[in-house]
């Protein structure tokens, strides 16, 4: 970047080239982002205004960005604000970053249940919030609460409640002795479920930098049988649960379900993959 002027085309075909001799994913994504987000304007509108020049204050805030992109620190991280079923997230290295999967999960729940009955949801390691934040901006007469086991992450998970002027409550808890006061119709999470034996297959932008306790475990079992204790505990007579799982874990968790006296479904996400199981009494 030591050209003294550069146009918007001119910055996008260098940092392409860039990234990709640092073997960064999706380069020409990464400079689009991280443009827009130094120019304030929507990544596709870049294309209207390819010979704009970039002022000195503008390339200035957009060397030290593509010096971290370079080592493959997330685009989210380097923005702090991710898009995540029609919300603007917040999310820090303390959170992880919400996948498409996960709006999938989202998907599969507010379709199995309308818009005419109030329900109580408990969302176990809701992370920046997003599961939890996503249902009730949906189905605003649900009363839902989010439950974590790292205060760094209910912070961020609270301020984008308050950023998206939704009323959901987060509290602190361990998934085995967590217990909610009352009957819970929907029990939803998305817990760690890489394997360990997995990590040396992850993109160094997930090893390096995200929690990779809220993501690695070397304990699948022992998770979903934690979890499934808690809803047999706490799930209303007709209440259902939804877990996110490893596409190669389904077997196993369809026979913790029936060892645990629950019927239980496994669905695919998108890519065809078994990405989550669905249960009840």
């Amino acid at each position: 970047m030591q050209k003294p002027d550069w146009t918007v085309v001119e910055m996008l075909e260098w940092a392409t080239g860039y990234f990709e001799d640092k073997n960064v994913p999706s380069p020409r994504l990464s400079i689009e982002w991280l443009l827009a987000h130094v120019l304030q304007v929507k990544r596709l509108d870049l294309y209207l205004q390819f010979d704009r020049p970039l002022t000195r204050p503008e390339l200035d805030s957009l060397k030290p960005l593509v010096q971290r992109r370079a080592r493959h620190e997330p685009l989210q991280y380097i923005t702090g604000s991710t898009d995540f079923y029609n919300l603007t997230l917040a999310v820090t290295p303390d959170v992880l970053i919400p996948r498409p999967e996960t709006e999938q999960l989202v998907d599969l729940i507010l379709q199995e249940h309308p818009r005419d009955k109030k329900r109580r949801v408990l969302d176990i390691g809701t992370g920046s919030g997003c599961i939890a934040l996503a249902l009730k901006k949906a189905r605003p007469d649900w009363i839902i609460t989010g439950m974590d086991i790292s205060e760094a992450a209910l912070e961020i998970a609270r301020s984008n409640a308050d950023n998206e002027s939704l009323e959901v409550t987060f509290h602190r808890g361990d998934l085995s002795s967590y217990r909610p006061g009352g009957k819970i119709d929907i029990i939803v999470s998305n817990p760690p479920y890489v394997h360990k034996h997995e990590t040396e297959d992850l993109e160094k932008q997930v090893a390096a930098f995200e929690p990779l306790t809220a993501l690695v475990t070397d304990d699948v079992s022992g998770i979903y049988s934690k979890l499934l204790s808690l809803c047999r505990e706490s799930l209303s007579p007709e209440g259902r649960f939804y877990f996110e799982i490893n596409e190669s874990d389904g077997d196993e968790i369809a026979d913790l379900c029936r060892s645990a006296s629950f019927r239980s479904r496994l669905l695919k996400d998108d890519a065809g993959k078994h990405r989550f199981v669905a249960g009840s009494f």
